[in-house]
């Protein structure tokens, strides 16, 4: 099974349908990965927040449902001291949001994937490994991306 960590740019593209989302069919196909136990998903603690914050200010109409939705998917979550000091470093070490970095510590430390649909945080991290570009997710090469 395919262990991923989801970013709120992939995550909001399974509501906000805007000509301005690109890579919808992929965040959808990952979501049917879920649904189908094809994909095993961890999260950082704040993913829900991020979230709820972006459909928020994107679409508040859906944010509601949105809410109730991601909450009986019941994605998993973990947070120790140990996985805010890895993200804290990436933060420092590519000036970056701690928010971001967040999702590739827990990636890199549970030995997972995480899929963004940031362009820029991919540019500054890729170095770090254990992340994919939601257009370039491929169920059959997800492991190799680690």
């Amino acid at each position: 099974m395919t262990r991923l960590v989801i970013d709120a740019s992939v995550s909001i593209k399974w509501f906000v349908r805007s000509e301005n989302e690109g890579n919808v069919p992929k965040a959808v196909e990952i979501l049917k990965g879920i649904g189908d136990n094809r994909i095993s998903i961890i999260q950082p603690p704040h993913w829900m927040a991020e979230v709820t914050a972006v459909l928020s200010r994107l679409q508040p109409d859906l944010a509601n449902d949105a809410i109730d939705l991601l909450d009986v998917m019941e994605f998993p979550t973990t947070g120790d001291s140990n996985l805010y000091k890895l993200a804290s470093h990436l933060a420092a070490g590519l000036n970056h949001h701690l928010f971001d970095t967040l999702y590739h510590a827990l990636a890199i430390q549970e030995k997972a994937t995480l899929v963004t649909a940031d362009h820029r945080y991919y540019r500054k991290s890729k170095q770090h490994g254990s992340i994919c570009m939601l257009v370039d997710f491929d169920f059959e090469t997800a492991r190799s991306y680690s």
